[in-house]
Formats: C-alpha cells, sequence, structure tokens
C-alpha cells in the first residue's frame, strides 16, 4: 500500500523532480522571477474529480479511435479531423499568438473565428489561457510556472490539470498585466458565457451535426467528434508543455537559440501543433507571429493561415525578429548547432 501511495504522489505530483532548483539559468531571466525552493506536495492537493474526468474521456477517446476505424463513416472521420485541426487553429493562432504574445493585430472576423475555436478546444475561457501562458513564460520552469517541468514529465504534461496550484502560482498571478486581454469585447464576452458556449460549441454542435447531415449514428459521432477530438487536441497543446521542454526533435540542435533555458526545437511538435513546436525559439523571442525562425509552412499551419489572413486584410502589424538581432543571439547564448554559428560574428 506504501508502494502504491508513493508511486501514485510521484506521478501525480512530480515528486521526482520536485523541489529541486533549476541548474541553468536563461540570460533573459526577469529580476522577481521565483525559484523551485519549495517541496509542495500532497497526496491531499490531487483533484479526484479530475482524475476521474480525464481518465473517462482518454477511455472514450480510444473508444472513438476504434469507432472511427470500424464504424464511422468517412464524412465523420472528415469532420473530426477538421475539428481538430480548427480548435488547434484557435489556441494556436488565437489564445497563443494573439492574445498571449500580441504578434500581430487581428480584425474582429478573425478575433471571432479563433474564439470559436479556442472555446471548442475546452482548455477554460480565453482570459484564464492567456494569464496561465503568460506566467508560464515570466515564470518559465519555476514553482511559479503552472506547467513547471521540474516537477516531472507527467505532471508538465497533464499532472497540472489534476491537482491544486503551487501556492507561488496563486501568489505571483497579481504581477501579469492583463489589461490589453480586459479591453477586447469578445475575450470579455467569451469569458462571461463561457460555459454554455463551450457545451454548444464544444459538445452539441460537433456531435449533433454528423447525426443531422450525413446520417452517422450518435454514438459514433459523439465518441469520435467530441471524446477522441478533445482527447487529440488536448494532448498535442500538453506536448508543448512537456515534451518540448524535455526532448529534442529531429533537428541537430536542440537549443539553438539558447542553450541555458530548458525550451527546445521539436519538429515533431511543431508538425502536431500546426507549427508551436520551436520552443526554444519562442521562449527566445516570443513577440514573432511566426512563433519560428523560418516561416517554413509544412511546419507550421498556423503562420501559413496567420499570412492568409493578412492577404485578404483580416491580420495587420505581423512582428518577426531582425536578422542582425537573431543572429547576435545565436552567437551570443545558442548552442553552436545553428548555421549562424560558423559564419558570422557578432555585430
Amino acid at each position: 500500500m506504501q508502494f502504491i501511495i508513493k508511486t501514485a504522489r510521484q506521478l501525480f505530483l512530480g515528486r521526482i523532480i520536485s523541489g529541486t532548483t533549476m541548474s541553468v539559468k536563461s540570460v533573459t531571466t526577469i529580476p522577481d522571477k521565483t525559484e523551485n525552493t519549495t517541496s509542495y506536495s500532497s497526496l491531499d492537493s490531487i483533484l479526484w474529480c479530475n482524475v476521474l474526468l480525464i481518465v473517462a474521456a482518454h477511455i472514450a477517446g480510444v473508444y472513438g479511435f476504434y469507432l472511427g476505424i470500424a464504424a464511422a463513416k468517412w464524412q465523420t472521420v472528415v469532420w473530426t479531423a477538421f475539428l481538430i485541426v480548427f480548435a488547434g487553429f484557435g489556441i494556436t493562432a488565437g489564445a497563443h499568438r494573439l492574445w498571449s504574445h500580441r504578434s500581430y493585430r487581428a480584425k474582429w472576423p478573425l478575433r471571432l473565428l479563433v474564439a470559436v475555436g479556442q472555446t471548442m478546444a475546452l482548455q477554460h475561457h480565453i482570459y484564464h489561457w492567456v494569464l496561465n501562458h503568460r506566467m508560464h513564460h515570466k515564470y518559465s520552469e519555476t514553482d511559479a510556472d503552472p506547467f513547471n517541468v521540474q516537477r516531472g514529465f507527467f505532471f508538465s504534461h497533464v499532472g497540472w490539470t489534476l491537482c491544486e496550484e503551487h501556492p507561488e502560482v496563486t501568489r505571483r498571478r497579481k504581477a501579469i498585466v492583463m489589461t490589453d486581454i480586459q479591453e477586447d469585447p469578445i475575450v470579455v464576452y467569451q469569458q462571461k458565457l463561457y460555459v454554455p458556449l463551450a457545451f454548444v460549441l464544444g459538445v452539441v454542435a460537433p456531435v449533433m451535426i454528423p447525426g443531422y447531415f450525413w446520417g452517422e449514428c450518435q454514438r459514433t459521432s459523439f465518441f469520435m467528434s467530441f471524446a477522441l477530438r478533445f482527447v487529440i487536441t488536448s494532448n498535442v497543446t500538453w506536448m508543448i508543455n512537456s515534451v518540448s521542454h524535455t526532448l529534442p526533435g529531429s533537428t541537430s540542435g536542440s537549443r539553438p537559440y539558447d542553450r541555458a533555458i530548458g525550451s527546445t526545437e521539436n519538429r515533431l511538435v511543431a508538425v502536431l501543433a500546426i507549427g508551436e513546436g520551436w520552443h526554444n525559439y519562442h521562449h527566445v523571442f516570443p513577440w514573432d507571429y511566426k512563433a519560428a525562425e523560418f516561416g517554413d509552412y509544412s511546419a507550421n499551419w498556423t503562420t501559413a493561415l496567420i499570412d492568409w489572413f493578412a492577404d485578404i486584410g483580416w491580420v495587420t502589424d505581423r512582428k518577426t525578429v531582425p536578422e542582425r538581432v537573431l543572429c547576435n543571439r545565436i552567437l551570443r547564448t545558442g548552442d553552436g548547432s545553428h548555421p549562424v554559428s560558423s559564419n558570422h560574428e557578432i555585430l
């Protein structure tokens, strides 16, 4: 019994790494940045209702995957894939690049579109999503980081949703400036009406449409269009907090822009998360609308779509990093794997 309790504590609360201090420091450290100095961990902080819901959702998602192979109509498979991409775009282009980092400006039709996608993703309302993400950047890999990878891979992936937040997260939250978010009426009304909007856009509409338009079985529609879609969208988003902060991808160097921070370049995550896997670059230059050095559309569909919306006039003021600034940063703090490292001198 003691072994089971200890294992549960390690899995859900990250006791394998919890309380350790970071071994490397970023050259961009914020003066009031908190450290991992506490050993906060208790089985009492586990939110067992969340645990049951997440486990049930994943079981339902696996069953939805089976139905997609064995029973679903091809239209339902296409519909589910569309929902995954659309909800993902609401997260990447909307909650992340637009509202969290203000890396570009969007007119109200696009803001409304990505707000619908973000709502459909069922990852809390935009205000809460942005607040957590800004904390993640300001206090990255410390106790005040809601997804602190120093507490373990499992915690940074999904464990943070299964237990109460660390006291440092609560204490430091008041330091995050959110006035710009509070001034956007789309964000304000989405927050006020989030529960009914999430139910209609995230559950009812995705499930009812296949049955109404092409006669899909409601059971199949529920387990694919809702459960499977939710599980895939959530895990891909969580991979950015876990995989991209621990594992290098297929790129030759995992930290070409700053070797002293934990975030890495990971092409697999970039492909799955439609462009969000170039995480070492993103943590160094979070205000670049591409969230990557290059606008490689094959591994960054979000950038491609933002550029397309710019072509039709819905997007303006796309922010990018000047070449001189980029090269100097690579030479000064990179791990030496970037081609610039052997071809340039600091300017």
